[in-house]
């Protein structure tokens, strides 16, 4: 990785998310590390272990030849990576927890076998892994992340940008995501983005057209934020707006105060830690937040 990216401000939706939410959550999150091993941290629950196995099931099968895709009941591949997630390294309570969630994405899975969509049509990919910009040069901020899904449509040789959400909520109108994947898809690929949808895959039978945003007001938008984090991080100044502390930066210094239980280590190598005391739990996370997916 070049110099300049090494010094770079990386956001992403995910973390410009935990920084709206609360900046000292931001920073134990996306910029604290364990002076044992030089490792980030990241708290996993049920619902977060649900959408990435969804999310993985699916990201799978873009790489597929479309008449391929379905051959194989998408249950057994839910099932087989479930097992990467299953009992305490989901952040399950206990049996009757697991199976609850467990049952909805296989409710899920259903839907999309039965209501292939947009899966059973010609998609594209981008190459990077991660794909990312500079979205200031001035601020030296580059902007990041992973893209569910991009929709190849033959006769405008165009894309459709798809995002698949396993939570029961709907997005936030004022949500940076959509201004995000239209500026990344239209940065880090060639073709026109066309369209912009979400899929409500735990209550929908198919994905909801979303307006496409304009282009110099989500970059603003982006950009304020993506500013705040930049000098938060230059004056090391990330105060969670509570005195008490708030429901987004209590779990994560419950597990600096030792009180987590380390599960694992994710693809970032982050060390991955569950709240074993209910007392400790958030009452609540997102299904949609992704897996962090800032590189340092």
């Amino acid at each position: 990785m070049t110099q300049y990216k090494q010094k770079a401000v990386w956001v992403s939706h995910s973390s410009m998310g935990d920084y709206l939410r609360c900046p000292r959550s931001y920073y134990l999150r996306n910029v604290y590390r364990d002076q044992r091993n030089n490792h980030r941290m990241t708290l996993m629950q049920p619902a977060l272990a649900l959408g990435q196995v969804v999310h993985e099931v699916i990201e799978a099968l873009s790489i597929l030849p479309v008449e391929e895709r379905l051959n194989r009941p998408l249950l057994d591949e839910f099932d087989n990576i479930w097992l990467q997630i299953s009992g305490e390294k989901g952040g399950f309570a206990d049996l009757e927890e697991e199976k609850i969630y467990k049952d909805r994405g296989r409710s899920m899975m259903a839907r999309v076998q039965a209501h292939p969509g947009p899966i059973g049509r010609k998609a594209t990919k981008i190459r990077d892994p991660l794909p990312n910009f500079l979205l200031s040069e001035e601020d030296n901020i580059i902007l990041c992340g992973k893209i569910d899904w991009l929709e190849y449509d033959e006769i405008t040789d165009s894309i459709y940008v798809l995002d698949f959400k396993t939570g029961k909520m709907d997005e936030r109108p004022d949500s940076l995501q959509l201004p995000i994947y239209y500026l990344l898809a239209s940065a880090c690929q060639k073709r026109p983005v066309i369209g912009l949808r979400y899929w409500y895959i735990d209550r929908d039978d198919n994905p909801v057209d979303m307006p496409l945003p304009d282009k110099v007001e989500g970059k603003n938008r982006i950009l304020e934020v993506a500013r705040s984090i930049a000098l938060a991080r230059k004056l090391d100044r990330f105060l969670c707006r509570s005195k008490d502390g708030c429901s987004a930066c209590r779990p994560m210094e419950a597990i600096i105060a030792g009180k987590g239980k380390f599960v694992g280590e994710s693809e970032f190598h982050q060390d991955i830690y569950i709240l074993p005391s209910p007392h400790e739990r958030p009452v609540a996370i997102s299904e949609s937040r992704r897996p962090d997916d800032l590189p340092f």
